[in-house]
């Protein structure tokens, strides 16, 4: 992790100069609030959105998170101006973080669901988001594009983030022709989750919400830990390691209230625990 549990937890102390970040019942939601510069990600972005997903982490209160954007593009990538050396003024109070911020690695550390709400354009570096999250939905407006190679550029991070999701050709072919797609294209490619008129996106994202707090947020966490080893370990060790998350599952609170509840022919309050 990039931050300790102390430094994560201050959140509600931090001032956030390219993000708005609020909670509500359970739920982190997590804007990007940088639209005179279509969202695009300098270095204090980057570690703004590590900060508030470790806090994510960290936070047993926080069973789901949702991130949005403001302005005409969701996120345009990376700010090549910041990464060229052109120095960036901001009120953020954000720690620096103990190593480098790798977005892929830092989504893939959150363990909850994480839901990208989609209104909008997405390019290049943008991809990170889209793939790093659980869920996708996205308006009929977006549009998906890797525009790298017109720049003689490619979008190395980015690659390796989609084959973890859509297949080998596909992705070759988004980062070699940098075409411009549609939502609706890229729901058929596997790259997002949904695709709803515009005036249907905040109510199509509450309802999946919703829909995800029902079930035991402890069981999904070590569900989303335990995918995030079989990635790292040989099949031919994945199926004890599956039977070892088990164990720990069935130790949690909320498998306890959950079978009580199933007993009483009741509803199950999770803790989360």
């Amino acid at each position: 992790m990039l931050y300790t549990v102390d430094q994560a937890l201050s959140l509600k102390e931090q001032t956030f100069a390219h993000l708005i970040v609020t909670q509500n019942d359970h739920v982190l939601n997590i804007t990007l609030n940088r639209p005179e510069k279509k969202n695009a990600m300098n270095d204090v972005l980057f570690r703004e959105l590590a900060f508030a997903l470790e806090h994510a982490y960290y936070n047993t209160d926080v069973w789901a998170v949702v991130i949005d954007a403001k302005g005409d593009v969701f996120c345009a990538g990376a700010d090549l101006k910041a990464f060229a050396g052109q120095a960036q003024e901001s009120n953020s109070t954000i720690p620096e973080p103990e190593g480098e911020v790798v977005l892929a690695d830092v989504f893939s550390s959150v363990c909850k669901p994480t839901i990208a709400k989609v209104h909008a354009p997405v390019f290049a570096g943008g991809f990170l988001i889209v793939c790093g999250c659980t869920h996708v939905i996205a308006s009929s407006n977006a549009t998906f594009a890797l525009p790298e190679v017109k720049r003689g550029l490619y979008p190395f991070q980015v690659m390796q983030s989609m084959l973890q999701i859509m297949p080998t050709r596909v992705v070759l072919d988004f980062c070699m022709r940098a075409r411009n797609v549609n939502a609706q294209e890229a729901k058929s490619l596997g790259l997002i989750s949904d695709v709803v008129e515009p005036a249907e996106l905040d109510a199509a994202v509450d309802a999946l919400v919703a829909d995800i707090l029902q079930y035991s947020p402890s069981a999904i966490r070590l569900g989303l830990e335990a995918f995030n080893d079989l990635k790292r370990m040989p099949a031919s060790e994945s199926q004890k390691h599956m039977k070892q998350m088990l164990g720990e599952a069935l130790k949690t609170e909320d498998a306890a209230e959950g079978l009580q509840a199933f007993i009483e022919k009741r509803k199950p309050v999770w803790k989360g625990k």
